[in-house]
């Protein structure tokens, strides 16, 4: 199984400000697969790839805008760092932390 399987609290720091969204990653039968929920909207990711502690996918939002957002994480046991990018729009950091009860 994955590490990046569970269920995490993302922030992400925006140009326009500070995003708090919920990452939910399975694993069924080695495939990996996720979705990304804020309060306005949940939406699948797309592309999932895992490589060693490094996960990267791809989504797209409506909210707060239109946007097709590429991301690309490292797991380090509870807590993940790394960023987002939206075209040509500046990189977004990325941060998350596992829920102590939603491992695997």
């Amino acid at each position: 199984m994955h590490p990046i399987v569970g269920t995490w609290d993302f922030t992400l720091k925006t140009p326009i400000g500070t995003l708090n969204a919920v990452y939910a990653f399975s694993d069924t039968e080695g495939v990996v697969a996720g979705t990304a929920s804020t309060p306005s909207e949940t939406v699948p990711l797309a592309a999932l790839a895992c490589d060693g502690p490094r996960v990267t996918w791809r989504q797209s939002v409506t909210r707060p805008m239109r946007l097709n957002l590429d991301f690309d994480v490292v797991v380090a046991g509870e807590t993940l760092t790394g960023h987002s990018r939206a075209g040509r729009l500046p990189r977004t950091t990325v941060t998350g932390t596992r829920r102590a009860d939603q491992r695997g």
